[in-house]
């Protein structure tokens, strides 16, 4: 038999090891995602950056639908007039979780009254504030120290740890770590 060249085979691999790609015959083949899969990913995307559950996600696109303004735009509004959202922004957690955590223990005063619920929708013009036991813990003035100027909606006193939602946010506006197509997420729910 005539010597047909050198052989092409895979690097010899630990067992559980995983290769560039999957094995077999359609391992290299491209994944190919269907429309439903890019709307549901766009949503869970969404989902995720705020920590709402499925049935809060589909309570704030009622909402949003029934609203006069865009769709999309009003949707992503109210998610981020979140009572835990606002003190992500305004720099007094460094995480979602943290900051949910922060309105969930009660250490949030929003117009001087304690309010521990972090869905709670902040109006414009409320004063948000951080309890006086609260001022004291570290990682709120680490998440001080660390984190950038709240958007333009937001004004912000660090040294009284206050901060006030001073208008509605513009869809712009919204620092979002991830792009987000909002009108995938409404294609998604209609």
């Amino acid at each position: 038999m005539p010597a047909r060249g050198p052989a092409r085979l895979r690097p010899p691999q630990l067992p559980g090891q995983q290769g560039p790609f999957p094995t077999g015959q359609h391992g290299r083949g491209r994944k190919r995602f269907s429309e439903y899969q890019v709307r549901l990913l766009e949503k869970q995307k969404l989902r995720a950056i705020y920590g709402v559950g499925e049935r809060q996600m589909r309570i704030y696109y009622d909402r949003a639908s029934r609203s006069r303004g865009v769709t999309g735009e009003e949707l992503i509004r109210q998610l981020e007039t979140r009572l835990d959202a606002v003190v992500l922004r305004l720099g007094f957690a460094l995480t979602q979780r943290q900051a949910r955590q922060l309105v969930s223990h009660g250490h949030v005063l929003v117009d001087g009254r304690r309010v521990d619920v972090p869905s709670a929708q902040v109006k414009p013009g409320q004063t948000i504030e951080i309890s006086p036991k609260a001022r004291n813990f570290v990682f709120v003035h680490e998440a001080l120290e660390l984190t950038p100027d709240p958007p333009p909606y937001l004004y912000r006193n660090k040294d009284e740890m206050k901060g006030v939602l001073s208008r509605l946010p513009e869809r712009d506006e919204i620092p979002l770590p991830v792009p987000i197509e909002e009108r995938l997420i409404i294609e998604h729910y209609s």
